[in-house]
């Protein structure tokens, strides 16, 4: 891709922040209290999804650095394994890996904006339509895009984080338990179904590998901003779990999506929460736009190589592949006008993490690296292959509809693959 601009690793870490901070963070806890209930189970959950998710930070660093080329998985997947699983993986990320969590966040900007504006899927639409046209323009207008949005997002959860442990609820929900009753939790399906959620939540990590082509200096910048915001985002996401069980009672988050609305109606009242809604909705823009940014780029990579998606390898003069930009947009609208929130989170977070367990696989296929290298490798690979492959057939045994869905997708990029036909 010819870039006229590259990033630098602030907006890079940036762009890893605001595509992790979307709407899981926020929606996640109530469908997780419907499975385990201790307040040691819910932290382990957010601490162990952490670690995964750092893992998988230090894994995509030393692909990203390896093999230099934008597209992500897809090219690790082609260069390791085989193109058949590259192509899948693109596919999987044209029809749900990017346009999913794009989906989701519109949806949830709806719903938390309905306390104001009322039952209605305008502003969620405007975004969904709108952030991807303003990415075809140029990459510094995208990056300041993306630095700013992504500021008003880490601010917005700093002071959230910082009201919920000042202040004191107006009743008395603390729903903490910290007996030992977790130990019994854990050991339940439930508890694997339960990292699902929060293995979406941490989803978009590995970002900023997707777009290495566009980042300065990739070989230092690309560590430092993956495994940087990880961290960072991982004490958020624990700390702010902290704050909604310490304002609300489980019986009114669980199984409810938008547990940060209750939480913070119990500490600021009505109109206090409405503000609250309204923050977390206009964080979300930033996750659309990290989405929207990122996921076009794989679909681009593939259209480099294989004939049938050829006319998205057309970019502008700016080097933005626009047509792509475009193409992802549409799968996100399909999605956002027909999926259910809860079965498209399942189903997406199912084969998202399939194929990011697959990913981290093919990086002991590296017998050269080249780049930077995974800390006591390949320990760190084993380990999370062992934990994702059990919360895998954990999910698939209680979630098996939502768990084949997933499988369907991978199969019908597979089949797509073998009618296609290479670039010469």
């Amino acid at each position: 891709m010819k870039s006229l601009s590259k990033i630098s690793w602030k907006t890079a870490a940036g762009l890893v922040i605001a595509n992790m901070i979307g709407t899981g963070v926020f929606t996640s806890l109530g469908f997780q209290l419907a499975e385990v209930q201790n307040t040691w189970s819910i932290l382990l959950l957010w601490i162990l999804g952490g670690i995964m998710a750092l893992i998988g930070a230090f894994v995509y660093a030393e692909l990203g650095t390896h093999f230099r080329k934008t597209g992500g998985d897809y090219i690790f997947l082609s260069e390791t394994i085989h193109p058949a699983i590259g192509y899948s993986y693109a596919w999987v990320s044209l029809t749900v890996g990017f346009s999913a969590p794009i989906a989701i966040a519109a949806m949830a900007m709806n719903n938390y904006l309905t306390p104001m504006l009322g039952e209605t899927i305008l502003p969620g639409l405007f975004f969904l339509l709108v952030i991807p046209l303003f990415h075809t323009i140029s990459i510094g207008k995208s990056a300041i895009f993306q630095d700013l949005f992504t500021l008003v997002k880490v601010l917005f959860m700093l002071v959230l984080i910082g009201l919920g442990f000042f202040f004191s609820s107006r009743v008395s929900p603390d729903s903490f338990d910290f007996s030992s009753s977790w130990k019994n939790e854990v050991i339940l399906p439930g508890f694997a179904v339960s990292l699902i959620y929060v293995f979406y939540a941490y989803t978009g990590w590995n970002s900023a590998a997707y777009i290495i082509e566009e980042v300065d200096q990739p070989q230092k910048n690309l560590p430092k901003a993956l495994i940087a915001s990880t961290l960072l985002v991982m004490v958020v996401y624990v700390l702010l779990q902290v704050i909604l069980l310490k304002h609300a009672q489980v019986d009114q988050l669980t199984g409810k999506v938008q547990v940060a609305d209750i939480a913070f109606g119990n500490l600021f009242g009505n109109s206090g929460a409405l503000w609250v809604s309204f923050f977390i909705a206009l964080q979300l823009i930033a996750t659309i736009s990290g989405y929207s940014w990122v996921g076009p780029r794989i679909t681009y990579a593939m259209a480099r190589d294989f004939r049938l998606w050829s006319p998205l390898a057309k970019v502008n003069s700016h080097g933005i592949p626009v047509r792509a930009i475009l193409l992802n947009t549409l799968f996100s609208l399909a999605l956002f006008l027909s999926g259910s929130f809860e079965q498209v989170m399942v189903y997406a977070g199912f084969v998202l993490q399939l194929m990011g367990t697959i990913t981290v696989f093919s990086s002991l296929k590296i017998k050269k690296e080249t780049g930077f290298i995974t800390p006591f490798k390949p320990i760190p690979q084993y380990l999370y292959l062992i934990f994702s492959t059990s919360v895998l057939i954990y999910l698939f045994w209680d979630k098996p509809w939502e768990s084949i869905s997933g499988l369907g997708i991978v199969g019908v990029g597979f089949l797509i693959f073998l009618f296609d036909k290479k670039v010469s």
